[in-house]
């Protein structure tokens, strides 16, 4: 369903600016409609951020830019707590704009990418706190395209190995 959203989204908004979306999220604004925080590349190598605005006229999808912002702009994003699953981070620009991400996971995946983007195109010093820097950093063991499912994957084996060592019995 995600690359379905994903194509139409280039189709309709990025292909017509001449750019390239690289990564987008579903994110919590409003019970009617979704939303989703877009990461695109120009021709001229600028990092775009923009939040779209998805809704239904009729039997048409619709989508509306309700905010773009230059990665150039971004100053820090605050994934809120590093110690726990939760969707919740700001990202910090002239103003911090809160968001809540659909998933934990999503929220991890796009700030993977901003790092990544802002590595190739901007080089500049850019803040992550409160993220778990082994599921960021692309030079990390679980580093490859499909970094959710890795994440998914490592939280299952932490999860099994405390199973495991609640059932071996404990030495006299």
């Amino acid at each position: 369903m995600s690359s379905l959203v994903k194509e139409d989204l280039q189709k309709r908004l990025f292909k017509p600016l001449a750019q390239k979306l690289c990564e987008f999220i579903e994110i919590e604004v409003s019970v009617q409609d979704r939303y989703y925080l877009c990461v695109s590349v120009t021709k001229t190598d600028e990092v775009k951020i923009t939040m779209v605005k998805h809704y239904r006229v009729g039997l048409d999808e619709k989508y509306e830019v309700t905010k773009r912002w230059s990665l150039s702009d971004l100053r820090m994003i605050d994934g809120k707590e590093a110690d726990t699953d939760n969707p919740f981070f700001d990202l910090h620009f002239k103003k911090v704009y809160s968001l809540e991400a659909y998933s934990c996971a999503s929220k991890y995946s796009f700030a993977r990418t901003v790092s990544r983007l802002n590595h190739v195109y901007l080089k500049k010093d850019l803040h992550m706190v409160n993220f778990d820097s082994t599921y960021i950093n692309d030079d990390s063991i679980w580093s490859s395209n499909n970094k959710d499912c890795l994440v998914l994957m490592r939280i299952c084996f932490y999860a099994f190995n405390l199973v495991c060592l609640s059932l071996c019995p404990l030495p006299l």
